[in-house]
């Protein structure tokens, strides 16, 4: 019933996380109603970051250029670097304008379930910039996980000759919670991180 090229486009819909079959079939039917600038527009906009968008050379994250904007940033900090697993963290920091320093995203989390070990997330290249770039802290704002957890003690460990502060981002039961649908994971780092009050 549906014509061949708007299957096509439903289907490619479907390749993007969290878009099932309605979701899919909402957005294509909903390009048919753009100007053809738009559509122009959007198919440009694919094309272009599927052929420009690369890894920053220094830090991995997402850039157009061999260097990204932060790590060629020199008014940023330059003595703490918060490592996470996902360049779109550093999107959401960034976003949040709190944090000054410098970044480094690992290619994945250590999951030797999955086959992913130490050698596959580029510690090399991080330990690396870490001997030679002068730091005094460093952040781990790692996917709060076994995986996260595990690659976390595994760097610390990695670090321990170093003269460098080891930290973590805060974790626990989130404001407003319902501590009866939390998590045992998180309930047990919220007791075991508690504060004075």
């Amino acid at each position: 019933m549906i014509p061949d090229s708007l299957k096509k486009l439903i289907e490619s819909f479907k390749y993007l996380p969290g878009i099932g079959e309605k979701t899919a079939e909402r957005l294509a039917f909903s390009i048919l109603d753009l100007e053809d600038e738009q559509v122009e527009f959007f198919s440009e906009s694919l094309n272009e970051v599927k052929k420009k968008i690369k890894k920053c050379s220094i830090c991995n994250c997402l850039t157009d250029d061999d260097i990204c904007s932060i790590c060629k940033d020199d008014t940023r900090n330059q003595d703490t670097l918060f490592i996470v697993d996902d360049a779109k963290y550093v999107f959401l920091f960034e976003k949040m304008n709190m944090y000054h320093g410098k970044y480094h995203i690992l290619d994945g989390l250590i999951n030797p379930l999955e086959g992913i070990n130490p050698e596959d997330i580029g510690l090399e290249k991080l330990v690396d910039r870490i001997s030679k770039g002068g730091f005094k802290e460093i952040i781990f704002g790692l996917k709060p996980s076994i995986e996260g957890e595990t690659t976390s003690l595994y760097i610390k460990k990695i670090l321990e000759g170093l003269d460098v502060k080891v930290t973590r981002l805060a974790s626990g039961v989130p404001i407003g919670a319902d501590m009866e649908y939390v998590d045992n994971l998180t309930l047990e780092r919220a007791l075991s991180d508690r504060k004075d009050v």
